[in-house]
């Protein structure tokens, strides 16, 4: 029992040394007592717990979770991984959102399992069929590192596990902070067609429906705005806000949320009926794409995209959207609370040990 315990204690300072060296708090000191000085003001003690973050490590040892689970089935699996989706990168940029987006659709349904990856199985629609999958992309990213990690090491290393990898070294290529991934998840053999529209808000719903979306799945109000960040890096296709700049709510006229001059920015991209095939992201400067917090400035800027984004100014999250915005130590607390928020994501109840499979081909059931 003592053994078990000092391995738990050691694993928790293990993953704290790591996301202060990844997510750069080597200053740990005085770097929290910048982030403390920041976040005062917006702390509450209304015992919402969203001033903290409500995951743990120990949890995530309890599941079957560990560093460098592959060290001896599969040394390179890592490597591979990253040099895979770095390769990737270079010849198409956009599909670092594509791969961090798959993560989060596959997470959020029964966990991080790689049930988002299945085509139809039986003749059963498939998690992809669902309206909020439907534009997901990545999928090729996918299979190309699944083939060279079975070339390397055949049967061994799961189609979770890349997903989770590969989400991770997606931001750090766009300027996202790393974090420590655990390993050992292992794939569904089925996929949960009926569950996936219930567990996503959609592109108009209002913070108090993204809040609770995200409650669901032990997120606090705090992580949930942090998440959302990703978003930063995204782009959204004009059929998803058209409605927002020419008839919203059936009103004939754009949402008043939005800035006038967004209004006009969006028609020029969108086409005179929003019909057009376009995109539209958070960008930094000029059509520069990359992750940071811009994103919650362009939200208090009125310049939010989504309705489900602009809505996060819209009440008690507004509180989180300022704190980030709030220049470099803002972006500093943002970086720190994602890298935390995507390591408890990256936790929902996996698989592993005996339960699941291991794919060969990740849209397909062994």
């Amino acid at each position: 029992m003592l053994r078990r315990l000092g391995r738990g204690a050691i694993c928790l300072i293990a993953v704290w040394v790591a996301l202060c060296t990844v997510v750069d708090c080597g200053t740990a000191a005085s770097r929290s007592a910048a982030a403390a000085l920041l976040l005062d003001e917006y702390e509450e003690d209304g015992g919402d717990g969203s001033s903290s973050f409500s995951f743990t490590f120990p949890e995530t040892q309890t599941r079957g979770l560990a560093f460098g689970f592959y060290e001896e089935a599969c040394p390179d699996a890592e490597e591979i991984v990253s040099s895979t989706v770095r390769r990737l990168y270079h010849e198409d940029p956009n599909v670092a959102a594509a791969l961090v987006r798959l993560f989060f659709h596959d997470c959020f349904v029964h966990g991080c399992d790689a049930s988002v990856l299945l085509d139809r199985v039986d003749g059963r629609r498939s998690e992809r069929d669902a309206a909020p999958n439907q534009s997901l992309r990545g999928f090729g990213a996918v299979d190309a590192i699944k083939a060279r990690l079975e070339a390397a090491c055949p049967e061994t290393v799961s189609c979770a596990d890349i997903l989770a990898l590969a989400a991770r070294d997606s931001l750090v290529l766009v300027g996202g902070p790393s974090y420590p991934v655990l390993t050992g998840r292992r794939d569904s053999a089925v996929g949960f067609f009926d569950e996936v529209a219930p567990h996503f808000p959609g592109p108009n719903a209002t913070y108090a429906m993204t809040l609770d979306a995200f409650a669901r799945r032990g997120f606090t109000e705090r992580e949930t705005v942090a998440l959302l960040g990703a978003h930063s890096i995204g782009k959204v296709r004009c059929r998803f806000f058209a409605d927002r700049i020419y008839n919203f709510a059936g009103t004939g006229e754009p949402d008043g949320s939005i800035d006038p001059d967004m209004v006009g920015e969006m028609r020029a991209v969108c086409g005179g009926d929003g019909g057009a095939p376009m995109e539209m992201g958070y960008y930094r400067q000029g059509r520069e794409v990359g992750f940071g917090a811009h994103y919650y400035s362009k939200l208090l800027q009125g310049r939010g995209i989504l309705r489900a984004d602009q809505q996060l100014t819209a009440g008690s999250t507004v509180r989180w959207v300022r704190v980030y915005a709030s220049g470099g130590r803002g972006e500093e607390v943002f970086r720190e609370d994602f890298a935390h928020a995507m390591v408890k994501l990256s936790a929902l109840a996996p698989l592993t040990g005996s339960d699941g499979q291991v794919r060969i081909s990740c849209s397909k059931p062994v």
